[in-house]
């Protein structure tokens, strides 16, 4: 939906109240009219149900408001004598259109000083979850989202089974597009897997101004873009169509930012023509092929050498091992080891599952680009060169049409010979090169797609540890996720605060109590 076609939807929402509530207003001792004026009608409402005014914010606040509808329909129909259980279950049930039986059939009489206290434990332990789901959402939408590490694409760095925090405020938190939605889940319901919301309405994209931009080479969290794509690997047949922030969530380092020229060379990324230098805590990892003499024992090579992955070779004395350049060089010099090479695919043959997915581009994994990375307000020229990288983006993610005939670009139905961006893009690549699905495969990130910036690692699980003690990674539990060194565990800082917080909550009672 349009911010026209919005502002058609919210003022009709206003005559749906007006209507339906307006005979309330008056025997509140309000004037009528009131019970139009957008905004200005919600805090008369507060005033009338004897709730606070910044409950108002809450009622325009997209996902937030799915939850304090239902509320506020309860404390209106509460104020005029509606108590019973049965009025509350109608009141949700017709979504808010009781009141209009009780505008124009019913001649009740507004009970100015009610009590604010639920009738029954029942209602107040309700009350009580409504407003934790309110307060969890608010913090989830706007603020920080909990996430867990899936996949090994930024081995060394995050680990399967990390559970993360997200900051939403650092990039500026994204107001969601998806108006109707399940509380605290992503794009589906637990145990059941069914869809969790609602295609329409969309809110047109709008996001909250951050404090700092992407940086090269951090960690970011997006939304899929491919979750629409029609071509990808074994999935070229399908179509997933979801919107954006309903997307599958990803994590990637974030290897070029807008205006960069990108390019790989034997596995190495360089931009604008300089080999990038990675931060400490980063490990790229490749797979190498290693022979060994009879007598080695692979597993040291997942223990000593710190291999993610290791398969056994084609011939005896073969593995196929995944590891850092550092723990390369290190195997080389074992005696017992005839050779370590470094698996690397040339550039030469067309590999349609490659970025742009054009024949005129026949690169690999390791020998890719160089790629532009598309930047707000930049143009680039159109033509039958350069319009594989930009089809995608200005089609999907920029809303036109594009029709290409030969030499000759049509973007709604108009010859384009040039192309102005209306936003930023990322590139998005994993630590592990040889074992991660990323912009090589599907390209650009726009920023509409970002989500956040991953900030802490509050806890750690390892599905291969044996028993508690190792199945929790103790050393990354309450660790930062960017900075230099190694990463330090905060948790004993934390339960150091947690325990000072609860002994002085604890004086404090015994004090009043005194």
């Amino acid at each position: 939906m349009t911010m026209i076609q919005w502002f058609i939807f919210f003022m009709i929402i206003q005559v749906i109240h007006f209507v339906g509530t307006w005979k309330l207003y008056v025997k509140a001792g309000r004037k009528s009219w009131e019970a139009l004026i957008p905004v200005y009608n919600a805090i008369i409402l507060m005033k009338i149900i004897n709730r606070p005014t910044w409950w108002v914010i809450l009622l325009f606040i997209p996902i937030i408001n799915l939850l304090m509808f239902p509320v506020v329909w309860i404390e209106t129909i509460r104020s005029f004598g509606k108590t019973s259980t049965i009025d509350s279950f109608l009141a949700v049930l017709t979504l808010g259109f009781y009141t209009y039986y009780i505008n124009y059939l019913t001649n009740v009489n507004y009970i100015e000083d009610r009590s604010l206290k639920s009738r029954t434990e029942l209602g107040e332990w309700v009350s009580s979850i409504v407003f934790a789901i309110v307060a969890a959402t608010l913090v989830h939408t706007y603020f920080m989202q909990p996430y867990t590490i899936p996949t090994s694409s930024l081995e060394k760095s995050l680990l399967v089974g990390d559970f993360l925090f997200v900051s939403k405020f650092h990039y500026g938190a994204r107001l969601p597009m998806t108006t109707i939605a399940a509380p605290m889940v992503h794009d589906s319901l637990p145990l059941t897997k069914a869809k969790s919301y609602l295609k329409i309405p969309q809110l047109p994209y709008i996001r909250i101004p951050g404090f700092q931009d992407i940086k090269r080479n951090e960690i970011v969290v997006f939304n899929w873009p491919v979750d629409t794509v029609r071509f990808f690997r074994d999935y070229s047949n399908i179509h997933i169509d979801k919107p954006i922030d309903k997307k599958s969530n990803y994590v990637k380092r974030c290897v070029g930012i807008p205006g960069d020229s990108l390019e790989i060379k034997d596995g190495y990324i360089f931009i604008n023509g300089k080999q990038t230098a990675l931060p400490d805590r980063a490990k790229t990892q490749y797979f190498n092929t290693v022979t060994v003499d009879e007598g080695f024992n692979p597993n040291s090579l997942m223990n000593r050498y710190g291999s993610t992955e290791l398969r056994q070779g084609l011939n005896n004395g073969e593995y196929y091992v995944n590891l850092t350049d550092e723990n390369a060089s290190k195997l080389k010099n074992n005696p017992l080891v005839k050779s370590v090479i470094k698996d690397l695919t040339p550039k030469g043959n067309y590999n349609k599952t490659i970025f742009p997915h054009n024949e005129q581009y026949p690169w690999s994994v390791d020998n890719f680009g160089p790629v532009y990375i598309p930047e707000e307000g930049k143009t680039v020229e159109l033509n039958a060169q350069s319009i594989p990288f930009y089809k995608r983006i200005i089609e999907v993610y920029e809303k036109n049409n594009v029709t290409v005939n030969g030499d000759e670009i049509f973007i709604n139905g108009k010859l384009a010979t040039d192309y102005t961006f209306k936003q930023n893009y990322y590139w998005m690549m994993g630590d592990n090169r040889h074992n991660s699905e990323d912009a090589r495969f599907w390209g650009y990130v726009p920023f509409d797609h970002v989500v956040g910036k991953p900030v802490f690692v509050w806890f750690s699980w390892d599905t291969n540890g044996q028993g508690l003690g190792e199945k929790i990674r103790w050393e990354r539990v309450f660790t930062t996720v960017h900075g230099s060194g190694k990463p330090v565990s905060y948790l004993y800082y934390f339960l150091g605060i947690l325990v000072l917080w609860y002994g002085t909550s604890v004086y404090r009672k015994r004090k009043k109590a005194e």
